[in-house]
């Protein structure tokens, strides 16, 4: 998916806000990023700023630092880049007297940093040559802009600096108060193009994106289908496909991989309608069909986007072009390159995010990326909650338990409006949770927006992991996972289950074992089990994990009960082999095997009893292969 976003301002002193909020509401796009224990208010918080700042610059995000330059330096210095594909950093005094550009500089930073100067009514600390004697950085046009070919850049900009003389034959207007020495007669010569061109060493061309390609297919088209008709399409004008600047089609086919391939083949937003506003441009095109109406509920969808995407009064530059299976139209823009914000809509993204336990140290780098990058969080308020300050500025959605298709519901529609949303889930988002939901519905309903959305499931540590983990190695060996609530499924099916698992010797993680209206299943789960397994198998009662009022747990599956067991329990039974360390320590350290021990070893269990001998043959252990 493209970056939507503009630079993330970061801050990480209260007095610095006041610079940052300036920036924020003169730049487009751009987001506050605060440090969470320092910061009053910001678009998205972090706690590690170090962290944050490298996960900012693997993305790509343009990164303006209202801090000393000496700490972003210092964070950013083990993942610096290629100098031909870094992101822009820059560093703003607090007082915003001075912008320094520190990475980047000729892909964005050197004029970020010139207009944050005048922004500011500061000065801006540009070094590289170019930007030194002439203003402007030859390699680094204007957002919208190509240059041709950019290994000339360097040799043409020398040649400047040695005296030589220049002319601007046509277009670049933003060249023209530079310092450039422009002469009518010069040797050397900038001019600005949309159409293929031959150029010597001593010419610059430049490419305005002002294309605007309008494309449908049928469904599963190939992708070289559809690049090789828009090539055509082009060809056919003389147009250069460095000028194309966006890339249009009906919100039908958001998900339709040969279009995304072509926006990342032309690196050009891509954007949809929906068939009603393509069909409002029936009057004005030049190729109506009663058979793409039927299909699509619109008269043309190529020739009809690149309409809806000109606005009233404009014209195609190109009909409809037609191959086997796709259709292309072609527009110009008169005023200019395609910039922000592009008309249609992008294609939604639904991120359903699993947060772990509670304790923001167990949530996963992917997690806060994507919470990060989102624009609206939707989930059951305590899920907000466990976001913390990674929520503020984000549209918030909140539901109360038990209300799960409805934020489900809501998300996908949110998404499909083209938003970036966030569902937040506790634990896990795969396990007993929202993103099997997310895909029910989408299967159910058939609604073809939702089909069109892009989803991503973020995984989380599960609270049968966290619950390992705080009473040792309990799961060590073969395990399963059982929710005790009927509200889904009958509980005939739950006691088959659990009597299997028992029968099989499984370590048991049971999910759900108590709620307010539900107290008998546990108990009937431990008299299951107790039919297969001694009474004294450790049992461990995980309450609250990551949160305030942790509670660990370990007692004797003849003593297990409903009392301190709810919704925020998990319970986890031991095997036969289950056992404890002997290592000493205060607490119980409950663990078992990663195997079955030899026939007639006598076992001892966290109670010291003697338990049946060992059900493997040979007493061998599986080695460890790489899976968790």
């Amino acid at each position: 998916m493209e970056n939507l976003s503009g630079p993330a301002i970061f801050v990480l002193a209260e007095s610095a806000r006041e610079t940052a909020e300036k920036l924020r509401a003169s730049i487009p796009g751009a987001e506050i990023h605060g440090l969470s224990r320092r910061i009053s208010a910001a678009d998205v918080f972090f706690d590690n700023a170090a962290a944050h700042l490298n996960r900012l610059h693997r993305s790509g995000r343009e990164i303006v630092g209202v801090c000393a330059a000496a700490i972003l330096i210092r964070a950013l210095a083990p993942a610096l880049s290629e100098k031909t594909s870094e992101p822009g950093v820059v560093a703003v005094s607090e007082d915003g007297r001075f912008a320094v550009p520190l990475l980047g500089g000729h892909r964005g930073a050197n004029r970020r940093a010139r207009e944050i100067a005048g922004l500011l009514g500061g000065a801006a600390a540009v070094t590289t040559a170019g930007d030194v004697h002439f203003g402007a950085a030859l390699d680094e046009p204007p957002e919208g802009y190509v240059l041709g070919e950019p290994e000339k850049a360097k040799a043409f900009t020398a040649r400047l600096l040695a005296g030589e003389k220049v002319r601007i034959e046509s277009g670049a207007d933003w060249l023209r108060e530079a310092s450039l020495p422009v002469s009518a007669d010069g040797a050397l010569s900038i001019r600005e193009e949309i159409r293929k061109t031959e150029s010597g060493p001593e010419t610059l061309v430049y490419y305005p994106r002002k294309v605007v390609i309008g494309v449908g297919c049928e469904r599963g088209c190939a992708p070289d289908e559809v690049s090789g008709l828009v090539h055509r399409s082009l060809d056919s004008l003389g147009l250069d496909p460095r000028a194309a600047g966006l890339i249009v089609s009906i919100a039908l086919k958001a998900d339709e991989p040969a279009l995304h391939l072509l926006a990342e083949e032309f690196g050009a937003p891509l954007r949809f309608f929906s068939a009603a506003t393509l069909d409002q441009e029936a009057p004005r095109l030049a190729n109506p069909s009663e058979v793409v109406f039927a299909e699509t509920g619109c008269h043309g969808v190529a020739e009809g986007a690149v309409l809806a995407a000109l606005g009233p009064g404009k014209a195609l530059a190109l009909e409809k072009q037609k191959s086997r299976r796709a259709t292309c139209a072609l527009g110009i823009r008169e005023e200019g390159p395609w910039l922000e914000p592009h008309p249609g809509r992008p294609r939604g993204e639904l991120f359903v995010i699993g947060l772990g336990p509670g304790d923001s140290g167990w949530r996963t780098a992917e997690a806060e990326d994507l919470i990060a990058r989102s624009t609206d969080l939707v989930g059951y308020q305590l899920y907000i909650d466990l976001a913390g300050p990674l929520s503020r500025g984000k549209h918030l959605h909140p539901y109360a338990l038990g209300e799960e298709e409805k934020r489900v519901r809501a998300a996908l529609d949110l998404a499909a409006n083209g938003r970036r949303v966030g569902l937040l889930c506790s634990g896990d988002p795969g396990i007993y949770a929202m993103a099997s939901l997310v895909y029910e519905l989408i299967d159910r309903e058939d609604n073809p927006e939702w089909r069109g959305l892009h989803i991503q499931v973020s995984p989380g540590v599960s609270a049968f992991q966290a619950a390992a983990a705080r009473a040792g190695a309990p799961m060590g060996h073969d395990f399963c996972a059982i929710s005790l609530s009927d509200l889904m499924t009958p509980w005939e099916i739950i006691e088959r289950r659990i009597l299997a698992a028992s029968e099989g010797d499984f370590n048991i993680a049971f999910y759900n074992p108590v709620s307010a209206r539900r107290k008998t299943q546990l108990g009937r789960a431990r008299e299951i089990l107790l039919a297969h397994r001694p009474p004294e198998t450790p049992v461990i009662v995980a309450r609250n994990l990551g949160r305030p009022g942790e509670e660990i747990r370990v007692t004797a599956l003849s003593e297990l009960n409903a009392e301190g067991v709810d919704m925020l329990s998990v319970v986890l039974v031991g095997s036969s082999e289950t056992r404890i360390s002997p290592d000493g320590n205060s607490a119980p350290r409950v663990y078992t095997p990663r195997g079955y021990a030899p026939r007639g070893y006598a076992q001892k269990n966290i109670f010291g009893l003697g338990l049946k001998d060992g059900a493997g043959d040979d007493g061998g252990r599986e080695e460890e292969s790489g899976r968790n």
